[in-house]
């Protein structure tokens, strides 16, 4: 038996590290939406001694006494307070291989990548970007030799972000995914219905402002609890009680600014969502950002595209609207909402071709890491893959290897949650179509409750007490598979595009 006293310190001590974590994460959030230009080296230093401190509260020795006194007395422990000291333990051994000096030259690192990235993108230029990438791969691949992983860097990168999940793991299923996605995009591309999102144009910037705020409310967001504003690349940050969101807005695009909102949206539920006394604790964090892009995605997809949305919220964006949607048919406007072209650019990419996107960067990151391809290669590779892929060749490098922001900060592995998350999230919603066949009907009367009640229980409230594929089993009965994402796409847009 044990007394309870090592618990309560373990768990109290868990709660200040994440505490410093959230003030880093405000700290990023700032950089990102608010920071003056000429602050971005003082901000890396900001970084950088913050990450220090929290390093050092992480690898705190009691932390390492509370564990093994608890280890030993894990028989007396309930399922939750196991899943606690299992994951705090993960945690504390990774704090304590790393190096002080390189949490905080990766933080810095991390912090001035951002600046160069956005810097070489406005620029279109990728010379002045390739250092940064070079550097932060070799701070990748020395982390993962801190830790033990030596040969098998990549795979490290991939179970930071989803424990559990591994190269080949994603390998197998992308593979599987792609033979399936490549001859529907190519059917839907031979279809003779074709959208016309040209017909969405000059849409105020304020207009979008106001009706993407009333829907995400809508759909459950709490706004006294969280807020959205706008960044170069729409992101989620925060948790508990301070969610931060961002969206970016273009006059001629108001679904760009709609659609990445709820795709934050999506994130910003599952954070709210978290038991706030749980916070840093594997009952009040994420599973995982498979499990957090499910989220994203479901919110973003399977509900937003869906008719029963739009039949709701249809009006209130013509009323708002009147003169930009005065020759759009309801029908034109549901097929510009669920248009399938390929596009070069992965955040404006339809559902269908979104996760050639994907696993496009997928392999190029596996290559990277297993020494097949140079840093300077990457533009050509990247174009190279493109074409393969997509049927379409960048003609510049901002609209190939400098779009995304993700390897600024050295964030290598990440890519494929996206992926997996758009797996999970079919599966989940056949599961909740199973226990809620009248779903539709709820969205057109605006009510969103059932459907964020049933994820509060089954995802949010679960916390990391289970990894994504023990998580999938329970809530769906199945091994994540990629079937159930093609039978959702074939379903939405077989129907639309008469294939």
């Amino acid at each position: 038996m044990f007394s309870g006293t090592a618990y309560t310190q373990l768990t109290e001590s868990l709660r200040r590290v994440h505490a410093l974590g959230s003030v880093g994460e405000l700290l990023s959030w700032d950089e990102q939406v608010n920071l003056p230009p000429g602050a971005a080296e003082q901000r890396a230093a900001q970084q950088a001694a913050l990450a220090g401190a929290i390093h050092a509260a992480a690898s705190d020795a009691r932390i390492g006494g509370w564990l093994a006194e608890l280890e030993k007395a894990l028989a007396s422990l309930d399922d939750d307070q196991r899943a606690v000291v299992r994951n705090a333990r993960r945690d504390y051994d990774r704090a304590t291989k790393l190096p002080a000096d390189f949490v905080r030259e990766k933080a810095a690192q991390g912090s001035r990548g951002y600046h160069a990235w956005a810097k070489a993108k406005a620029a279109d230029n990728f010379a002045d970007y390739a250092p940064v990438l070079e550097r932060n791969l070799a701070l990748s691949k020395r982390e993962a030799g801190y830790l033990g992983w030596e040969g098998r860097e990549y795979d490290y990168m991939i179970d930071r972000h989803d424990p559990g999940m591994n190269a080949a793991a994603i390998g197998r299923l992308f593979d599987e995914l792609k033979r399936e996605l490549v001859p529907l995009g190519r059917s839907i591309a031979q279809s003779p219905v074709r959208p016309r999102p040209e017909i969405l144009r000059g849409f105020p910037v304020e207009g979008q402002r106001t009706f993407l705020r009333e829907v995400t409310a809508r759909l459950g967001f709490d706004y006294d609890r969280g807020r959205i504003d706008v960044s170069l690349h729409p992101f989620c940050t925060g948790t508990g009680s301070d969610v931060r969101m961002t969206t970016r807005f273009k006059e001629d695009e108001p679904l760009d600014s709609l659609f990445s909102a709820i795709h934050e949206t999506g994130h910003g539920l599952y954070e709210q969502g978290l038991s706030p006394p749980d916070l840093g604790t594997a009952l009040g964090i994420h599973a995982g950002m498979a499990v957090h892009e499910s989220q994203s995605r479901l919110w973003e997809n399977q509900v937003a595209r869906s008719r029963g949305f739009w039949r709701c919220f249809e009006p209130r964006f013509r009323g708002m609207f009147p003169t930009q949607v005065a020759g759009v048919s309801s029908e034109d406007l549901h097929l510009a909402i669920n248009a399938v072209a390929p596009t070069l650019i992965r955040v404006d990419a339809d559902e269908v071709t979104y996760n050639l996107h994907i696993i496009l960067r997928f392999e190029l990151e596996k290559k990277l890491f297993a020494g097949e391809l140079r840093v300077d290669r990457l533009p050509s590779a990247w174009r190279d893959s493109a074409q393969a892929l997509l049927g379409l060749t960048p003609p510049t490098d901002r609209e190939g290897v400098l779009q995304d922001v993700h390897w600024s900060d050295g964030s290598f592995g990440y890519f494929p949650s996206y992926c997996l998350g758009n797996m999970l999230a079919a599966q989940l919603w056949y599961r909740i179509l199973q226990l809620r066949p009248s779903l539709e009907e709820d969205f057109t009367r605006g009510d969103f409750t059932w459907l964020l009640a049933w994820l509060r229980e089954n995802i949010h409230a679960q916390g990391r007490r289970f990894d994504l594929l023990t998580l999938t089993r329970r809530v769906t009965g199945e091994e994540l598979s990629p079937r159930h994402l093609v039978r959702y796409l074939r379903e939405r847009y077989g129907p639309l595009y008469r294939i």
